[in-house]
């Protein structure tokens, strides 16, 4: 059975992950994790894509993103991947691929999940045992939202905006937001929507976005998937 093409639309948040193959390490030391990250801030300002959150670990990342086009994604990726590789092999004195095939990636709904997507992020390294506080981890964009430090990569989104009328409410906010955690049926249903490539988000934002794609968004019994309309 040939697999989905990536669904990408633009002006919608996605949760992308990229893993090195067999879990190796794609990180071997402080200059890796800073140059991937300068690589990420020069291409999403070229190729026209925000990124609201990252998080950098030993062998994956993951990027939370609003692309202008819907070629903007692919795009970033794409040159960011083969520009790292190239570093990361001179620098370790490799060679081969570094990446566990293609990037996966898929739509989230925005009020229903973005935040939530950003606290699932920042919280990777809790869960991986590395830190108790996910404000001791270098390299994610937790410490931006928190008042901790400024980070050129990011770029808020509305919602986060939206968390209070002050820097400092809503970094106490959006704090808060982390520290409580999400459900377990939000965790599995991030992990498994962007795992498969699937849309995460109610039946309408689904049924919407279908119409705007001729790419099936959900899973559903096989067959022709109804007529894209053009996007907004």
């Amino acid at each position: 059975m040939a697999r989905l093409p990536r669904l990408t639309v633009a002006g919608y948040p996605h949760h992308i992950v990229q893993r090195g193959n067999n879990r190796q390490a794609i990180f071997a030391g402080e200059a890796d994790y800073r140059t991937i990250l300068s690589m990420f801030e020069e291409s999403a300002r070229e190729d026209g894509v925000a990124i609201h959150a990252y998080v950098l670990m030993s062998n994956h990342f993951h990027l939370l993103a609003t692309p202008e086009t819907v070629e903007a994604i692919p795009q970033m990726m794409q040159s960011v991947g083969r520009r790292y590789v190239r570093y990361f092999n001179q620098r370790q004195g490799r060679t081969g691929t570094l990446w566990e095939g293609r990037y996966k990636s898929t739509l989230i709904q925005t009020d229903r999940y973005l935040l939530a997507c950003m606290a699932y992020i920042d919280l990777n390294p809790v869960r991986a045992g590395l830190v108790a506080d996910p404000a001791d981890y270098p390299w994610s964009s937790h410490g931006h939202y928190i008042g901790h430090r400024r980070d050129r990569l990011v770029t808020p989104h509305a919602l986060y905006w939206a968390l209070g009328n002050t820097p400092f409410a809503r970094d106490a906010a959006y704090a808060d937001l982390v520290r409580s955690g999400i459900p377990p049926e939000q965790h599995r249903a991030l992990t498994d929507s962007v795992l498969r490539g699937w849309a995460l988000g109610g039946p309408d934002f689904v049924a919407d976005l279908q119409r705007r794609t001729a790419r099936r968004v959900s899973k559903t019994r096989a067959g022709r998937p109804p007529a894209a309309r053009e996007s907004r």
